[in-house]
C-alpha cells in the first residue's frame, strides 16, 4: 500500500483565524500535514504555539469567536474522503466526532461529570456509538474499564469520579474516548494532570490500546520525552506552523530547524551528563502581528537576514524528513550567504 493510499488525514493549507477585540489574530498559518493509519504522530512546541487549535481543528470544538479562512482538513476514514473544514452545523459534526475522531482532554476533573457514576458516564458513549442497551451495553463498559486498567470494574462501575485518584480518572477518560470506537484517537497533553510516576503507565496503556484498536494517536505535548517514548514521528509547531516533521530518530538525533535545536537544548530530561542547559531566549511573536521571514528568526541568534523577510519553503532532509528554514537552501548548505 502506498503513502497516498495509507492516509487518514491529509491536512492541506489551512488558515485558521480567531478575532479578539476586533483585532484578527492568526493562529494556523497555513500548514499542511499528512497522517497515515495506525501511526503515533507528536505534535510538539512551547505554550501558545497551536498545538490544541489545530487539534480542536480537526475535531470541530473551535471556540465561537474561530474560523477557518482557508484550506481542507480531509478525513480519509469512511468510504469518501470528507472535507471537515466544510463542516459548519454540530449535526454534521456529530457524525466524525467521538465515532470516527476522539479526544482525551488534558484535565480529566473538567472532563467528569461530578454528579454521575464512572459507569453511566461510559455507558452514555456505548449507547450513543454502538448503539448497545441493557445488559450488553454495561458489559462493554466493563470491558473498557478492563482495557484500561481498573481492577474490580463491576464495583467501580457504580462509583463517582471523586472516588478515583487522579491516574484512574484519566483512565475513564481514555474509556470513554474508547467506548466510542474512533479510528483517530487525539491525546491532548495526556500527563499533564496526573503524577509523575504515573505518566509511563498511562503512555504503556494508550500503547496497547493502539496496538488493539487499530487506533491512530495524534500526541499534543510540549514535553519531548513523553515524544521518545511513544511516538513514531514528530511535528514542531513554531507560531502556529509546522517547522520540521520526520521520524523520531531524525528530529531526536539529527534536527535540521533552529527551533528544534532550541527546544532539545532547554529540556533538562534530554541534556547529556555535563552540557548546559540553555534558554530559548525571548518570546514567540504576536499573534496581532502579520509574520515576515521565520517566525522564529528574532530567537535566532544566527537568523540569516532572509530569515526576516520571506518565509522559507520545506526542504527535504531525507523521504520522511523536512524542515521549514533557509540554513538547508543549498547556497546556505555551502557557506555562501543568502541574500
Amino acid at each position: 500500500m502506498n503513502m497516498k493510499e495509507d492516509l487518514i488525514l491529509s491536512v492541506n493549507d489551512l488558515k485558521v483565524s480567531f478575532t479578539l477585540r476586533g483585532q484578527d489574530l492568526s493562529v494556523i498559518r497555513e500548514v499542511s500535514l499528512q497522517i497515515r493509519r495506525g501511526e503515533s504522530l507528536a505534535i510538539v512546541g512551547e505554550s501558545g504555539s497551536g498545538k490544541s487549535v489545530f487539534c480542536k481543528t480537526i475535531i470541530g470544538l473551535l471556540d465561537a469567536n474561530a474560523r477557518i479562512e482557508s484550506g481542507e482538513v480531509l478525513y480519509h476514514g469512511k468510504e469518501t474522503p470528507m472535507d471537515l473544514a466544510l463542516l459548519a452545523a454540530e449535526k454534521e459534526w456529530q457524525t466524525v466526532r467521538g465515532s470516527e475522531i476522539a479526544m482525551v482532554m488534558q484535565d480529566p476533573m473538567t472532563s467528569l461529570n461530578p454528579l454521575q457514576t464512572i459507569g453511566d458516564q461510559i455507558l452514555e458513549a456505548v449507547k450513543i456509538h454502538q448503539g448497545l442497551k441493557g445488559k450488553a451495553a454495561k458489559e462493554a463498559v466493563v470491558g473498557y474499564l478492563e482495557d484500561v486498567g481498573i481492577q474490580d470494574p463491576w464495583r467501580r462501575y457504580k462509583q463517582y469520579p471523586h472516588e478515583f485518584s487522579g491516574g484512574m480518572r484519566q483512565r475513564v477518560v481514555i474509556a470513554i474516548a474508547m467506548a466510542c470506537r474512533p479510528k483517530i484517537l487525539i491525546c491532548d497533553e495526556p500527563t499533564t494532570a496526573i503524577d509523575v510516576t504515573l505518566q509511563a503507565q498511562i503512555l504503556a496503556l494508550l500503547k496497547d490500546l493502539q496496538n488493539k484498536y487499530n487506533l491512530t494517536i495524534i500526541y499534543v505535548t510540549h514535553d519531548l520525552g513523553v515524544v521518545a517514548r511513544v511516538a513514531d514521528r514528530v511535528a514542531v509547531m513554531y507560531a502556529g506552523d509546522f517547522v520540521e516533521i520526520g521520524n523520531v530518530e531524525e528530529v531526536f538525533y539529527k534536527p535540521q530547524h533552529p527551533y528544534t535545536l532550541a527546544l532539545l537544548r532547554s529540556l533538562p530530561q534530554l541534556s547529556k551528563r555535563g552540557e548546559e542547559i540553555v534558554p530559548i531566549p525571548g518570546a514567540p511573536p504576536s499573534l496581532a502581528v502579520k509574520i515576515h521571514g521565520d517566525a522564529f528568526a528574532f530567537r535566532n541568534p544566527d537568523a540569516l537576514k532572509i530569515d526576516f523577510v520571506k518565509r522559507p519553503p520545506y526542504f527535504a532532509v531525507s523521504e520522511t524528513h523536512k524542515a521549514r528554514t533557509w540554513l538547508l537552501e543549498e547556497r546556505a548548505m555551502k557557506g555562501v550567504k543568502t541574500p
